[in-house]
């Protein structure tokens, strides 16, 4: 089952089985050798990302061999998950993605002729000794070039050994840049990156390529986009071996293939250290004090007023942290969630990191922001003091929305609605609901969504007019962003009736990843607050158990089911402590 949306609850991290030469970012987190991190220096500098690299072009609007499941979205407000119902962008034309290149033999299927005439389509055949069939259905034209079919000069399918030629350069012919792109991110379904990237090099061997320089290039754009695909021993070897070849008696092409594996061991080593940092830092907020324990010793505890009473500069810190871990997420992981398993991924190395693990780190961290916001509510001993702590996280979370942080939106609205905070009737009658009701009301599950994804529709369109860093900020509600793609996967096919990979397919998921990458390479504007950074990081937050307790201690069971639901968590709660 893809990640469900907790309105109410966590969210489940998917399924863990199943450029350019800018500047590497570099990991914001510093202390990240040490068990725990350092209090001073989390969060102590920026970094540039790298630019995204492909404009993916646009798929048809609706496919000819497959459709997107259908799946009503549950109409009560932030109960139930939330499943995605048809496609919900309304896409242009694709243009074609292919190079000419008329000239190379054996390669008929990459003439990008229309097909307009049987004679222009029967002469390609001729020159490339290879069958290519054209037939034109009312308007629109498909055509054949060897194993790969095309529809009004787009390409629609393919067999896999035809995809994998088309993606090998030679000295007259380069694979557009978005096939490149869509290609090397969902092979993975297919094949393993290491299996593609060993049938690439004996190609280049076996049919005695003279297109090194341009091997050079496709090297590059495989190692920048999806850097984390190396950290396969066996993908290392792979790319020393294709080095060797390619630079072979040619200094230029030898300074150039060190440079870019520096650079993606530079990315490599940020990633790591990120990592580590994450997981110091988890393991900080894991602790659980004794003032987390009771209620009545809450006063030892600072809350967020005491750190920041300014929503907007609150705001500004959730938004950095978004964005941080946003830009380690690989474009990959997004299609690993559901791709093939790999036997040897469980194996103790270096480079045997869980293939999804920086995605399933964003949605924790969601989680943790989930459970904060209704901790800090929880926690007050006063009726006055927990309304205060709404109506502050009911301004951040329109500061939010304002940025175009949605994601941190949802999340405040999340931890709103859990059950805990939503039982405080007299904390509630206290505030004044208008605003959040307006900020539910934008993130409503109810049609798919559809207000949040016009929301997000115009937030996409501010930051690519966008004349200042702030504008340019898009931070998606990420979990819906993932069931998307999770549906487009399991509503398609990746192969139809003949064999042929569904290429159509490929093109959709690479027009929503590659929009990812472009919301991922913002940098954030704003100045850092380390003192709030690491207070929304690290401060320890209770459990579902303890919010429960705290709730019924803010507010007095209202029946005979909270009495002894009360009864039964002082209880459990109190035997913890005592094993602890």
């Amino acid at each position: 089952m893809p990640p469900t949306t907790p309105h109410a609850g966590k969210f489940n991290s998917c399924p863990p089985y199943s450029n350019n030469n800018h500047p590497q970012p570099q990991s914001p987190y510093r202390s990240h050798t040490a068990p725990k991190p350092s209090r001073e220096n989390v969060y102590n500098g920026a970094y540039s990302v790298a630019e995204n690299p492909y404009d993916v072009p646009q798929p048809h609007a609706a496919y000819r061999s497959c459709s997107v499941s259908s799946v009503n979205a549950n109409e009560h407000h932030y109960s139930s998950s939330c499943a995605i119902s048809g496609n919900p962008y309304s896409l242009p034309q694709p243009q074609s993605p292919r190079q000419h290149s008329t000239s190379c033999p054996g390669r008929a299927y990459r003439h990008t002729s229309n097909c307009s005439s049987s004679s222009s389509s029967d002469q390609s055949c001729r020159n490339s000794g290879s069958s290519a069939k054209a037939r034109l259905c009312g308007h629109s034209i498909t055509a054949s070039y060897g194993e790969m079919c095309y529809h009004d000069n787009s390409l629609v399918s393919a067999s896999l050994e035809a995809l994998i030629q088309h993606l090998v350069p030679t000295v007259d012919y380069y694979p557009d840049r978005s096939y490149v792109f869509t290609f090397l991110l969902s092979s993975r379904l297919f094949l393993h990156p290491y299996e593609l990237m060993t049938r690439v090099c004996h190609l280049c061997v076996e049919q005695q390529r003279s297109g090194d320089a341009l091997l050079d290039k496709l090297l590059t754009e495989w190692t920048e986009t999806f850097p984390y695909d190396f950290r396969d021993e066996r993908m290392m070897r792979c790319l020393k071996d294709m080095t060797l070849q390619v630079a072979r008696g040619d200094e230029y092409s030898w300074r150039a293939m060190q440079q870019m594996t520096q650079r993606l061991i530079k990315r490599l080593s940020a990633l790591g250290q990120y990592e580590e940092a994450v997981a110091a830092l988890n393991a900080v907020a894991q602790e659980r004090p004794a003032s987390l324990k009771s209620k009545q010793t809450s006063a030892q505890r600072s809350d967020i007023l005491s750190v920041c009473d300014d929503p907007f500069i609150l705001a500004q810190q959730l938004t950095h942290i978004e964005l941080d871990r946003l830009s380690f997420i690989g474009p990959e992981e997004f299609i690993q969630s559901f791709a093939m398993k790999d036997p040897l991924e469980n194996h103790k190395g270096f480079f045997r990191k869980r293939k999804t693990s920086n995605l399933e780190a964003y949605v924790n961290w969601f989680n943790r922001l989930s459970f904060l916001v209704a901790t800090e509510i929880c926690m007050p001993v006063k009726k006055k003091h927990r309304a205060r702590i709404i109506e502050f996280f009911i301004d951040v979370a329109q500061e939010c929305f304002n940025i175009g942080n949605f994601n941190s939106l949802m999340a405040i609205i999340t931890g709103m609605n859990m059950s805990p905070v939503a039982r405080l009737k007299k904390t509630w009658n206290k505030v004044n609901t208008d605003k959040f009701e307006i900020l539910e009301h934008q993130m409503d599950p109810s049609s798919n969504f559809s207000n949040y994804r016009t929301a997000l529709r115009g937030a996409t369109q501010r930051s690519e007019t966008a004349h200042s860093s702030q504008e340019k900020i898009v931070i998606p509600f990420f979990s819906l962003l993932i069931k998307d793609i999770y549906f487009l996967n399991e509503g398609c096919a990746n192969r139809l009736p003949n064999g042929h990979i569904n290429f159509e397919k490929l093109w959709e998921l690479a027009k929503q990843v590659s929009e990812f990458l472009v919301w991922r390479q913002v940098i954030c504007p704003f100045d850092r607050d380390r003192r709030i950074l690491q207070y929304l990081v690290t401060t320890p937050v209770f459990t579902e158990d303890e919010l429960h307790l705290a709730s019924y201690e803010s507010e007095g069971p209202e029946n005979n089911m909270e009495k002894d639901s009360r009864r039964s968590l002082r209880s459990s709660l109190l035997h913890r402590e005592n094993r602890s």
